[in-house]
C-alpha cells in the first residue's frame, strides 16, 4: 500500500482527560488522546500510528484530529505517526512498511519483552561494545534509565475484577498489553507486550548489545546480550552533480559527483 508523509507538519498530541476533580485538577487514567495536524493532501483520508502500531484512521477527507487509545501511560513518551492514504486503503495497517522506512538508517532498534515477572519500579540500561566484541557494561547508551511500568496501572489494571480472580499482587482486568501484545509471552489468558528503543546513530561496523535490569532498591539482574549486529548506515545523499567531461566521438559523459 502506498502512502504519503512529506507535508504533514504540526502535529500535535492533547491528554483528554477521564474527569475533573472538586479543585479542578484533571484525571487521565485510560489514556485516550487527542492528536491534530496539518496536511496538505486533499482527497485522502489520514491514518494515526502510535510507537509504530495503527492506532485509528479519519473517515472524512477534510478531518485532520482524531481521538485514539495511547498505548501506554502519560509518563512515558510515544511517538506519533501521521501518514496520509487513499480512501480505499483507510482500513489498511501499514506498520511493516513503516518500519522498513527505518531501514539503514545508521540507528539500533531493540525490542525488550515486557511481562509480568518484572517488578515495579524496575528500570533498564542498554549497553554497547563499541565495535570491539565485548559488551563494555560501565556506562549505559540510555541517558537515563527506562523504567518498565513507566505507570503501575500499566502492570496492575485498574481494579475492575472480583476480588482475588487476578494473579497475586495486581488485577487482570485491562492490564498489561490491552490485547495488542506479543502472543504467547505473556502468562496464560494474559497479554505481553513489547518495548521500542532505538538508539542513536552509529558508524559502519559490527556492534552487539546488552541490557541489564534493575528493581526499586538497586538489586541488578543478569545481562541479556545480542548476537552480533551488522550495521550499516544510509548512503549520504550526493550534494553536487557536475559534468566532467564530454568526448563528442564516442559520446561518453563523465559526471563528477560531490558527496
Amino acid at each position: 500500500m502506498s502512502f504519503l508523509r512529506d507535508g504533514i507538519e504540526n502535529v500535535r498530541v492533547f491528554a483528554l482527560p477521564d474527569g475533573v476533580r472538586a479543585d479542578g485538577q484533571s484525571v487521565a487514567v485510560f489514556g485516550a488522546a487527542l492528536v491534530t495536524w496539518h496536511s496538505p493532501h486533499a482527497g485522502m483520508l489520514h491514518q494515526v500510528y502510535l510507537n509504530g502500531r495503527f492506532a485509528g484512521a479519519t473517515v472524512d477527507a477534510q478531518q485532520r484530529r482524531l481521538v485514539v487509545q495511547a498505548p501506554c501511560s502519560f509518563q512515558s513518551a510515544a511517538r506519533v505517526t501521521v501518514i496520509a492514504v487513499a480512501p480505499a486503503d483507510a482500513h489498511v495497517d501499514s506498520a511493516s512498511e513503516l518500519e522498513q522506512a527505518a531501514v539503514c538508517s545508521g540507528r539500533i532498534r531493540l525490542t525488550l519483552l515486557r511481562s509480568q515477572t518484572l517488578p515495579l519500579g524496575a528500570t533498564a540500561n542498554i549497553y554497547h561494545d563499541s565495535g570491539t566484541g565485548q559488551v563494555d557494561y560501565t556506562e549505559p547508551v540510555n541517558p537515563a534509565p527506562i523504567p518498565i511500568w513507566p505507570c503501575m496501572q500499566d502492570k496492575a489494571g485498574f481494579g475492575m475484577t472480583q476480588f482475588a480472580t487476578g494473579d497475586f499482587g495486581y488485577d487482570s482486568a485491562a492490564s498489561v498489553g490491552f490485547g495488542k501484545g506479543a502472543l504467547g509471552h505473556g502468562q496464560f489468558g494474559l497479554d505481553a507486550d513489547l518495548l521500542g528503543w532505538v538508539g542513536r546513530a552509529l558508524p559502519l561496523g559490527k556492534y552487539r548489545f546488552g541490557v541489564k535490569i534493575t528493581d526499586a532498591i538497586g538489586n541488578v539482574g543478569l545481562a541479556s546480550e545480542t548476537a552480533q549486529i551488522v550495521l550499516t548506515p544510509a548512503a549520504r545523499p550526493a550534494v553536487d552533480l557536475d559534468v566532467a567531461t564530454f568526448n563528442q566521438q564516442t559520446n561518453e559523459l563523465t559526471l563528477t559527483v560531490t558527496g
